[in-house]
Formats: structure tokens, C-alpha cells, sequence
């Protein structure tokens, strides 16, 4: 016999137990994006390569090292996406979405990157991610980091910190970026294998390393701030003032940066230190070049994107803080008659009350055995019906999860006494 298949690496099941974790963020979120008005964008899980290589840079590790890449049977070289944005502009542009319009999206779903997987890092992972798309002042960008902050409420995650920069416009950033090479250049013996690799492509990624050597190095770097004009300035102030306004706090990371040349002004991350290494839940910013560079009219835009498998390791801490809703009930049925008019009046239940979650017994067993199965599901109560209570027309109701007395309740009444006693909120 063949050894066992199993998952490939870095890749996960979500097991029937971990769902409602999932689901009570995805509902969260969802209901957060409806209220401010954005609309769910899906595009495919497969892209042409061209596209991630144009979006993100073919002198980046995802392009380079962590894609997912094949040739298909016509020829053509296809890619996993690793990552919503480039997907969502490619839509946007194909389908006419940002001439002349103002456009509020998100999307969520599974991304793909060959990297080591880690604690809240895998090869597949969700994101959930939003965008706008044709809006170029300051509002937007408080909008979308309030928008974030509101997520953490609903979900009921403290002690997430948000921390901001701007990296100014790329034309701004080009004279800073040679400062930045001259004096990396000049203590290039101090840098490791990784930085030496980008300060010919990618230099304001130094700035990002988590290596503790190069603390000092990188904190007597030349400031991007310094090489800003007055419009980058007042729009970082704005944003500022706008984030002081709501009483949002914030802490001014200089060394926050997308390496990207599309990147413009707004960066932000939401970062945490309950998930040890991988410490941003959440990160955003302006790309006012990114549409234009893949084939589209220059159109201003920001967004964010978090990763779903961290937010939910932050969930699992306070789970029983969460309000999860289980199972309400379990039909437990004895006998012949009563399996026959169980499956009868548990769907004469689901139409009377759409918000019932409840399982209905199947299989037999002895009401041992079945009271086992009934506690199991953690179910609130479960609803005992054997050939005499179907005599008398009644249902018995046992509590399974609070000191309450079992009782009965006349068939007719059932709906009515689960909605008074169990289903109001």
C-alpha cells in the first residue's frame, strides 16, 4: 500500500469545529463593508503571470521566489494570485469601472505564496481586502483606516496599534531613494545578504528588515520626510489631523514603506504583538500609479488588505468572549413513529422559525445513546419525542446547558414556546 495523502505543506484544512470562528468574521466584516457602502468584486483564483509581474514588480520575491507559476495546455503561463489588488484593477480596467466614476469594492478569498510556513503564515491563505478607486484627498484615506478600526470592534480585538507614513510622490521619492542608496552604499558592509540583494532594486525595503543588526543603521537613515513637497506634506497633515479629529490613536512609523514605485503618500499597518513574528494583521495604502501602469487612465486609489488566518489566531484567544451562536436544539426520536413525525415537524419548525438551528436524530439508538450525541452537539436543549409523547401530542424539552426544569410542551405551542423561551435575543 501507498503511504498516506495528505495536505500539501503550507497548505490547511478548516475543519468543521474552527468554522464558526471564520464565519463570525466574515459576517463582521462584511456587515462593517456594507455599512460604508462598498461592493463585493470576485475575480478567479488564476491570472495571467504578465499581470503580477507588471503589478508587483519582477524584481520582487513574490515574483521571483514565492509564485506559484505553470504553463497550461495552450502555452500560456498562468499564476496562483498571491496577492486581490492586481486582480481587481485587471477587472476594473476590462470592464470599464473607473472612468469617470467612483468606485467602493472588496473582495476576499484564497492566496498563494511558496514562502515557509510559519504561525499565521501558509502557501494558502485568505485575505480580505477593500478598495477605492477614483478619489485623491485625505477623506478617503481616513475613511478606509476608520473602516479598519471598526472591524476590530466588531470583532472584538483590543490592542491592535495602527501606525502610519507617507511616501510622498514617486517623483519625491526618487531623489530620496538616491540618498537613501548613497548612504546604504557607504555601510554596505554592514548589510546582510537580503539587503545587498534589494539596494539595487528595491532599497526602500531596507528600511522595512526585521534583522535586529541593521537596527541602528536603518534608524540613522535619511528621512523620506524631509524630501517631501508641500502638497505630499499637506496631505500627510490632513491625514493626521482627520485621524486626531475621531480620537483615533496612531504612532508616525518612518520607516513604514511599500517598495513599490505605484506606492503614493498613505501608508498604514495594523500590528499587534500577540502573534510573535508576523505582527501586522492589516495593511494598506495609497497606489495612485498602479492603474495607469497596467494599461488603464492614471485614476487615484487606496486599499488594505488583512489576512484572515491572523485575525482569526486573535479571535481564538477570547473565543468564549465571542457571540457565536450554536446549535439551538437536538431532536432526539424514539421509535418508528416518532423518527417519522420527527423529520415532519422539524421542517414545519424551519419554516416557522428561519432562525432555528437545530439537528434532527437520524440512525436510531437508544435515548442513551442519543442524549450522548445530543450533548455532543453542544445544542442548548434537546426535544425528546417518543410514542408517548406522541400519544398525548406533547414534546418533552430538556435543557442541556442551564439549571432550568425539564418540561413538556403541546406540539401546537412548540414554535411559539422556542421562540418566547430560546430564540429571543
Amino acid at each position: 500500500m501507498g503511504k498516506n495523502i495528505q495536505a500539501i505543506r503550507g497548505m490547511h484544512d478548516l475543519l468543521p469545529e474552527q468554522s464558526a470562528l471564520w464565519h463570525f468574521l466574515e459576517d463582521s466584516v462584511r456587515d462593517v463593508l456594507d455599512g460604508y457602502g462598498y461592493r463585493e468584486l470576485r475575480t478567479p483564483i488564476i491570472e495571467f503571470t504578465e499581470l503580477f509581474k507588471r503589478s508587483i514588480g519582477e524584481v520582487t520575491d513574490i515574483v521571483e521566489k514565492e509564485m506559484y507559476t505553470f504553463e497550461d495546455r495552450n502555452g500560456d503561463s498562468l499564476t496562483l494570485r498571491p496577492e486581490g489588488t492586481a486582480g481587481c484593477v485587471r477587472a476594473g480596467i476590462e470592464h470599464g469601472l473607473f472612468y469617470n466614476q467612483v468606485q467602493r469594492i472588496w473582495y476576499r478569498g484564497p492566496m498563494f505564496r511558496h514562502e515557509r510556513p510559519q504561525k499565521g503564515r501558509y502557501r494558502q491563505f485568505n485575505q480580505i481586502g477593500a478598495e477605492v478607486y477614483g478619489l485623491a484627498g485625505p477623506d478617503v484615506d481616513i475613511e478606509i483606516i476608520l473602516l479598519t478600526r471598526r472591524f476590530w470592534r466588531q470583532l472584538g480585538l483590543k490592542d491592535l496599534e495602527l501606525q502610519i507614513n507617507t511616501l510622498g510622490t514617486s517623483e519625491e521619492r526618487a531623489v530620496y531613494r538616491e540618498q537613501l542608496v548613497r548612504y546604504l552604499t557607504e555601510h554596505k558592509d554592514k548589510l546582510d545578504e537580503d539587503s545587498l540583494r534589494r539596494l539595487e532594486s528595491n532599497p526602500l525595503r531596507i528600511l522595512d528588515s526585521k534583522n535586529p543588526d541593521l537596527k541602528e543603521l536603518i534608524a540613522a537613515a535619511p528621512s523620506l520626510m524631509d524630501y517631501l513637497g508641500e502638497e505630499s506634506k499637506a496631505h500627510f497633515e490632513a491625514l493626521c489631523q482627520g485621524l486626531d479629529d475621531v480620537g483615533l490613536p496612531y504612532v508616525v512609523n518612518p520607516r513604514l514603506v511599500r517598495g513599490l514605485d505605484y506606492y503614493a503618500r498613505t501608508v498604514f499597518e495594523w500590528v499587534t504583538d500577540q502573534l510573535g513574528a508576523q505582527g501586522t494583521v492589516c495593511a494598506g495604502g495609497r497606489y495612485d500609479g498602479l492603474i495607469d501602469q497596467l494599461g488603464g487612465k492614471p485614476t487615484p486609489a487606496i486599499g488594505f488588505a488583512m489576512g484572515v488566518e491572523r485575525l482569526v489566531a486573535l479571535l481564538e484567544e477570547q473565543r468564549d468572549q465571542l457571540p457565536i451562536k450554536g446549535l439551538d436544539a437536538y431532536m432526539v426520536l424514539m421509535g418508528d413513529a416518532a423518527q417519522r413525525r420527527g423529520l415532519v415537524l422539524a421542517e414545519q419548525l424551519r419554516d416557522q422559525l428561519p432562525q432555528l438551528r437545530m439537528v434532527t436524530h437520524c440512525g436510531g439508538g437508544s435515548f442513551k445513546s442519543q442524549f450522548k450525541k445530543a450533548d455532543r452537539s453542544e445544542a442548548r436543549i434537546a426535544l425528546v419525542l417518543g410514542e408517548d409523547e406522541l400519544e398525548r401530542g406533547v414534546i418533552g424539552v430538556k435543557p442541556l446547558r442551564e439549571e432550568r426544569e425539564q418540561c413538556e410542551v403541546a406540539l401546537t405551542d412548540l414554535a411559539e414556546f422556542l421562540k418566547t423561551e430560546y430564540l429571543t435575543a
